[in-house]
């Protein structure tokens, strides 16, 4: 679906397509930002600092068991890269993709058309609160995620492009501005929820109190403490749509106050560094796990055979299919990756990849960039 930003929180539909099934174009696309709002906007238009820049957005987990809709983290060491530029070939006020490459699947599945792209969405919002009028864009897209994965593919994507977007214009927005900028994205691929674009954007843990106004609690994980995740991706498909449909619409009063109580237990243990607290709490999900884990063909083996292995906690990596363990070490880590991608051939006959990565307590950040 495309839109038509006349507001950083209320978006206008102009098409049915699907923003990550378009089909991949030749040349680039263009969007006007001729639509204002004088609320939304800066009161001046900011001149560009630099001539081009280049970003990345780390890897997402999201909910991480009872924390569903409310509560992610991010990734260390793997997301997605957006170099922008400021172009005079690119009409003043207008943003052009010129390049999508990376992960061969999802790149050739992406459209350069910014209205149906998340990278392109997010830096039209950022672009947007900036009230940029007098300066074209060339933006270029490197994914390192793959779509569909659980790991917030689309949130590295617009968050990296609306941190290039406030870079290239002087860092005027705020960490909260750039949140509802990723919003725009991420409400065209699985809803309004920021439990992907904030971590992606501030790093670490984030609890999202609130969205009228928008309300984040950053968590502080303990800097002299390791978090290391297992991420075990299978080579199955798990649209977000298709498991967001398999919640139940209505729950018990048990089963309410139980995920409560392990959402708060989830939240003491990050902010204290338990990390066998944070496992327990983490696995102990009993509302959409246990809804989505049978749509992953060997979900429930790979959850058990990673806490046989020494894992701390494991479950569903958002929507999924990728599984996410915790523990406290990198060769630990290694060894539960091997018994979990076992388990994904033994129960689910999915051959799947596994790696191991810390904590990301930075989130978007600029790799380089060039004064203007």
């Amino acid at each position: 679906m495309a839109i038509c930003l006349q507001s950083p929180l209320k978006p206008i539909s102009l098409s049915p397509q699907s923003t990550h099934s378009a089909v991949f174009k030749s040349k680039p696309f263009i969007c006007n930002l001729s639509l204002s709002s004088p609320n939304t906007q800066l009161a001046n238009e900011p001149d560009p600092v630099f001539t081009s820049v280049r970003t990345f957005a780390p890897a997402t987990i999201a909910n991480l068991g009872p924390g569903f809709d409310f509560l992610g983290c991010a990734v260390d060491g793997v997301g997605d890269f957006v170099s922008l530029s400021v172009d005079p070939s690119v009409h003043p006020g207008q943003i052009a993709i010129a390049n999508i490459s990376g992960a061969a699947a999802s790149a050739k599945k992406l459209t350069k058309n910014p209205l149906f792209n998340c990278a392109g969405i997010a830096a039209i919002a950022a672009m947007k609160l900036l009230g940029i009028r007098s300066v074209g864009l060339s933006l270029s897209l490197e994914k390192g995620l793959p779509l569909g994965s659980g790991l917030g593919s689309s949130a590295a994507s617009a968050a990296a492009a609306a941190v290039a977007v406030n870079e290239i214009f002087g860092r005027k927005l705020s960490a909260s501005e750039l949140v509802q900028a990723g919003l725009e994205s991420e409400a065209k691929v699985s809803g309004y929820h920021a439990d992907n674009i904030a971590p992606a954007i501030l790093g670490g843990f984030v609890l999202i109190r609130n969205y009228e106004p928008l309300d984040l609690m950053e968590l502080k994980f303990p800097v002299e403490k390791e978090l290391f995740f297992v991420l075990v991706s299978p080579d199955f498909e798990a649209p977000t749509k298709k498991m967001r449909a398999a919640l139940p619409e209505e729950i018990g009063m048990p089963h309410h106050v139980w995920n409560c109580s392990q959402a708060g237990a989830l939240v003491a243990a990050v902010l204290m560094g338990d990390l066998e607290g944070l496992g327990k709490a983490l696995s102990s999900d009993l509302i959409v796990e246990p809804r989505r884990a049978p749509l992953i063909p060997g979900m429930e083996g790979v959850k058990k055979a990673a806490i046989e292995a020494g894992a701390f906690g494991c479950t569903i990596s958002g929507a999924g299919p990728t599984a996410v363990a915790v523990t406290d070490g990198e060769e630990r880590g290694r060894e539960i990756g091997e018994r979990m991608v076992e388990a994904f051939w033994k129960e689910g006959n999915l051959k799947a990849v596994a790696m191991v990565k810390r904590l990301d307590r930075v989130g978007a950040r600029v790799v380089s960039s060039i004064p203007g």
